[in-house]
């Protein structure tokens, strides 16, 4: 996917969130171990989201995009995250994946 379709994801997803309530703490935060699209707030809850965007399901389910490989590298750049905040707040995280203008938002996707 090219940056371009990435960003037009992440744009979709947040602005998804925002109309649910969440607010938006950092976008496309970046660390030596990578990047985590999303980081958001619900109500008292820091919340981790990748963005998965996919303009048909011809390759299968964005959602299945998201690797265990890929949740440990979130996990680790959400602990950098965690750690620069310098206390431990309730956390989750959140998987949304876009195919073309269907948005599926899975909470507490992983652990």
């Amino acid at each position: 996917m090219t940056q371009a379709k990435g960003k037009q994801g992440e744009d979709i997803a947040r602005a998804y969130l925002e109309a649910q309530g969440l607010i938006t703490r950092e976008r496309n935060y970046q660390t030596a171990y990578g990047e985590i699209d999303l980081i958001m707030q619900d109500r008292d809850v820091i919340v981790f989201v990748e963005v998965k965007y996919r303009s048909s399901d011809r390759y299968g389910s964005p959602l299945e995009g998201v690797s265990v490989h890929k949740q440990r590298r979130i996990k680790k750049i959400a602990q950098r995250y965690i750690t620069d905040l310098g206390y431990e707040p309730v956390c989750r995280f959140d998987v949304v994946g876009i195919i073309g203008t269907e948005i599926y938002w899975v909470k507490g996707a992983f652990e």
